[in-house]
Order: structure tokens, then sequence, then C-alpha cells
């Protein structure tokens, strides 16, 4: 089994865990209803694929096996016990590298609560804790400004810009790529975010009457 998987990790109401098959329906119906708000963001191939996709179960099983390998690490996030959306930590390299690369996607009715910059953090604490990894990194659209938003919460490092990265809705898109490596976050990645909240609610004025 890989360093690090798999693992539940949790703050709050949020929850990161291995999916199940049992959570295929759920999936399914988030993913369903947020169509049209993900489309826009989510990689494709330059090149049509003529096999079919995979079953629930079949997809579960590819999940659990990137897990094990260390190839992948595909967590569901859950928000208060219901399925809302997925980080994904990827590409991992080891050796000199030992970097990874992290996605993630949200259910609409629930984006703006905190969940992903959460959900991120509990990722990235977690590569560089049990998983041993120095480097993560998250390639975003220049046009996704809701992603933007999360790294910004999370005060990541932007490194500049890959110009056509990933193919995305039938052409090659620039991605602006942030990093953090474990040296900039020696008390971890969700602890500052905590604290930088907690700093900006301190900050809010009172409320007036």
């Amino acid at each position: 089994m890989a360093p690090g998987w798999p693992a539940v990790l949790r703050h709050g109401d949020v929850v990161l865990r291995p999916m199940r098959r049992r959570d295929g329906k759920a999936w399914l119906a988030v993913r369903a209803r947020n169509a049209a708000w993900l489309e826009p963001w989510e990689a494709t191939s330059p090149v049509p694929i003529r096999t079919p996709p995979p079953s629930m179960g079949q997809f579960v099983r590819q999940l659990a096996a990137q897990g094990r390998s260390g190839a992948a690490l595909p967590f569901i996030i859950e928000y208060r016990g219901e399925l809302v959306g997925q980080v994904t930590v990827s590409s991992i390299l080891r050796g000199s590298a030992s970097s990874a690369s992290i996605g993630y996607w949200v259910s609409r009715d629930v984006a703006g609560r905190g969940i992903v910059p959460t959900a991120v953090a509990l990722a990235v604490d977690h590569c560089f804790g049990p998983v041993g990894l120095h480097r993560v990194e998250i390639a975003i659209r220049p046009e996704n400004a809701a992603s933007l938003r999360v790294v910004a919460k999370l005060g990541l490092r932007e490194e500049g810009t890959r110009l056509r990265f990933l193919h995305i809705q039938g052409d090659w898109r620039d991605h602006r790529c942030f990093a953090v490596t474990a040296e900039e976050v020696p008390g971890g990645l969700l602890a500052r975010l905590l604290s930088t909240t907690a700093g900006r609610h301190a900050a809010d004025p009172p409320p007036g009457g």
C-alpha cells in the first residue's frame, strides 16, 4: 500500500475520504446537477475516445487502484455528511522531485462556504505529512475566478503562466500555476488558512446600530 493511503481527513464539517461503490448514485446525481457549472474547466481529450466510459463500479475500482499504487490520491469531499465534490492529488513524483498536482471540483449549491479551501489545505498537509512530498501545485485557467479565489485564500505562491497547458473544450488552454512547498507552511496549510480567516474576521468592523 502506498504511503498515506487510504486515509480519512477532516476538519469541522468537511471530510475527505476514498470513494466507495455505494457512492455511485450520489456522485452521478451531483455531476448531473452541476454539468454546466463544471464543463468549462474540465480537461478533455484532443483526440476522439472510441471506447465506452467505464461503469461506476469500474470507475471506483480504477480510483482505488490509483490510490493503492501511489499514482494518485482520489478523495471524495463530504460536507455535513453529503457528497459534494472531489479533491484529487495526481501526477505524484517521488525521488528528487517529490511533488504532485491537485485538482478539485465542488457542487455549485455549496460553493463559497470555504469547503474547497479547507479540503485543499487538508490534502496538502497530508501530502507534506504521511505521503512524504515536498511540493504541491495547482494549475487554473485565468478565467476561472472561483478557483482563483481558492488559491488566494490559501496564500499559494504564483509561479507564472503555462501557455496552452491543458486541452479543455476543444482547444489548448493557458493556465496560471500556483505552488507551495513544505518549508513555506511549517505549521501546516490548514493552520495558516484558519489563522488568516480569523485575522480577517477580527479586522471586520463591529455591526452598527
